[in-house]
């Protein structure tokens, strides 16, 4: 009888940042949006190394954020910080987004919290209809990676989370990133055993307010794996001017990564065309 050999992937399992100070990051996490360190450990060996490319350890912590998990790896090997002026067009663009129950609030509750700097422009912004109708606001943390609040409408609440309201910020309902070719990344994670959810064409003034870019026309294609929370989104910037690539390695600052749990795959570290970073993880 033949064995099934398609993807084994059971969903996003979470979501690891490489930092330059974890202590410090963490306490930015925990204070802007309300997370809970759950573990800090050393870890390291030549089975991390061959993983992460990376020669020598890490301190790792591990934070929750409702039932979301955030790594942030300091590597012992230091690599290069958050380039500089990059925007959210250039492909090295990835973020995630963290549903709050009040953007007034989650607004506030930000900006009393040093270090950050936006990328939207005037606030948080009330985005179309036909762009969903959420409420949303990007920034980064203090060593440049991309954040998003999310605020949906009350009547548009998906199901995922309507027994979580009682806390300010929920958990994060998908990661996002910046492709070249939608069509090309569409079909890489249809390999992976990702399925469309939908599929919209965004534009306007609140979108480039939120994006802090003239002119936006975006492509965004849901993805998702079993569950649709937390899921993976594509955002293709129609521009005249090329998007910036970068290679990145797994100790430079940008390089977020997605760790995917796998019921077949042995531990490793793949990336998708755009070189955006993912981690197998046995199930």
């Amino acid at each position: 009888m033949a064995v099934s050999t398609g993807p084994a992937v059971q969903g996003l399992s979470r979501f690891s940042l490489t930092t330059g100070g974890a202590g410090e990051l963490a306490a930015f996490y925990e204070n802007a949006l309300g997370c809970r360190r759950i573990a800090t450990e050393q870890i390291s060996g030549a089975a991390f190394e061959a993983l992460m490319g990376v020669g020598g350890g890490a301190l790792r912590i591990t934070l929750n954020l409702g039932e979301q998990i955030i790594e942030l790896l300091q590597f012992d090997q230091r690599g290069n910080p958050y380039p500089e002026n990059a925007s959210a067009s250039d492909l090295i663009f990835q973020h995630f987004a963290i549903v709050v129950s009040d953007m007034a609030q989650a607004y506030a509750r930000l900006c009393a919290t040093p270090h950050w700097t936006p990328i939207s422009n005037g606030g948080p912004q009330k985005l179309p209809q036909s762009s969903g109708g959420a409420t949303a606001f990007k920034f980064r943390d203090p060593e440049g990676h991309p954040l998003e609040l999310l605020a949906f409408p009350p009547n548009n609440m998906p199901v995922s989370w309507h027994t979580s309201r009682a806390h300010l910020c929920l958990g994060i309902d998908h990661s996002a990133i910046s492709v070249s070719n939608i069509d090309m990344s569409a079909k890489f994670y249809d390999s992976l055993g990702f399925e469309a959810t939908s599929r919209s064409m965004n534009r306007g003034l609140a979108q480039q307010n939120l994006d802090g870019l003239p002119d936006v026309t975006v492509e965004v294609v849901a993805l998702a794996i079993k569950r649709a929370t937390p899921h993976l989104e594509l955002l293709c910037y129609r521009s005249s001017a090329p998007p910036r690539q970068y290679s990145l390695r797994n100790n430079d600052i940008a390089a977020t990564r997605i760790v995917l749990a796998d019921s077949n795959a042995a531990l490793r570290c793949l990336l998708d065309p755009d070189g955006h970073h993912f981690v197998m993880v046995p199930r």
